[in-house]
C-alpha cells in the first residue's frame, strides 16, 4: 500500500501572525486542505476528502458562497492543486478512483466530488442527515446539496465497532479488499464529522479532519491554538463542548500510542512533514 498526502487547496484567511503564529501581521496566512490518495485496494484508488475541485477553481465565489469565499480567501486556489490534476501527474485517470471517504461535508472537503463521477462516496450517516436537514443558519450556509448532484452516496452508521478504544465503523474487509479504513466519530465541528483511520500494514494514520486546526492543540501538557484559528473554530463549530471532548480524546490517544501518525486537515506544518517523498510511502 502507498498513501500519498495531497494539498488540494491553499486557503489564506486572516494574517500570518494571527493564524499561523508567525510571520507578518500584514502577510497572508497559509492553510492547506490535506487529503489522502490510497493505492493498493483491489477495487481501485481511494481518496480521503477531495479539497476544492475544478468547478470551485472556475467559480469560487459562486460555488462556495460569499461567506466561505471571504473566510478562505479562495482566489489563492489553483488548478494544479485540485485532486484530479494531481492524480493525473501520478498517471491515474479519474475513473481509477472507486471510493471517496469524506470526513464531513464542508465545501473545502467535498468540492471535488463531481470530478470523480464513477466513485462511491462514503459518509457517516449523522453527517448526511445534518446536511439533509440543516437546523441552524450556519448549517444552511455550509451544506449545499445542489453541489452534489449525481453523487453515489453510501451511508455508514455505528454498529458497535471499536478502534484503539474509540467507536468506529470499518468500510472495507482487509482480507477481501486489501485495505483497512475506518470512520472514527469526532463530532463538534459538525454533527457528524469523523476522523479516517488508515492501516498501512506497519502503522496507523488518522486523518482528524477539522477536530483541531493546529498541531499545538494536541500537546498534552499545554494545548494551545493561535488567535485566528481559535476564532475560526468557534465560528464553524456546532458544539464547543463536543469539539473540546473530541480534542481531549485525540490528545489521550496520541499520548497513549506513539506509533500513530495523527494530523488534521488544515495545518501546513503537519502536511509539509508528511508530504516529503520519504514520508509518502508509509
Amino acid at each position: 500500500m502507498v498513501v500519498h498526502h495531497l494539498n488540494c487547496a491553499t486557503l489564506c484567511p486572516g494574517t500570518a501572525l494571527l493564524v499561523n503564529g508567525r510571520g507578518s501581521p500584514f502577510g497572508r496566512s497559509r492553510l492547506v486542505c490535506h487529503c489522502l490518495l490510497i493505492e493498493g485496494a483491489r477495487d481501485g484508488l481511494i481518496l480521503v476528502d477531495t479539497g476544492l475541485g475544478l468547478r470551485d477553481v472556475a467559480d469560487g465565489r459562486g460555488r462556495l458562497g460569499p461567506m466561505a469565499f471571504m473566510m478562505a480567501s479562495c482566489p489563492h486556489i489553483r488548478l494544479e492543486e485540485t485532486a484530479i490534476h494531481q492524480l493525473a501527474k501520478l498517471r491515474h485517470r479519474p475513473e481509477d478512483v472507486r471510493h471517496i471517504v469524506v470526513t464531513h461535508l464542508d465545501p473545502d472537503h467535498t468540492g471535488g466530488l463531481d470530478d470523480f463521477p464513477d466513485a462511491t462516496v462514503h459518509v457517516f450517516q449523522d453527517e448526511y442527515r445534518a446536511a439533509e436537514n440543516p437546523m441552524t443558519w450556519r448549517e444552511r450556509q455550509r451544506y449545499k446539496f445542489e453541489r452534489w448532484g449525481g453523487v453515489k452516496w453510501q451511508l455508514h452508521r455505528l454498529r458497535g465497532g471499536e478502534w484503539m478504544g474509540l467507536e468506529s465503523v470499518s468500510l472495507f474487509d482487509p482480507r477481501r479488499d486489501g485495505v483497512d479504513v475506518r470512520l472514527v466519530p469526532l463530532v463538534g465541528h459538525t454533527r457528524g464529522q469523523v476522523g479516517v483511520a488508515v492501516g498501512t500494514g506497519e502503522r496507523w494514520l488518522l486523518h482528524c479532519a477539522d477536530a483541531y486546526f493546529c498541531t499545538s492543540e494536541m500537546t498534552a501538557a499545554r494545548p494551545h491554538c493561535t488567535p485566528g484559528l481559535s476564532i475560526l473554530q468557534r465560528f464553524n463549530q456546532v458544539s464547543g463542548a463536543a469539539r473540546r471532548g473530541s480534542q481531549a480524546r485525540l490528545r489521550e490517544l496520541r499520548q497513549r500510542d506513539s506509533e500513530l501518525t495523527m494530523f488534521c486537515a488544515h495545518d501546513p506544518d503537519e502536511f509539509d512533514s508528511l508530504a516529503r517523498p520519504q514520508a509518502r510511502a508509509q
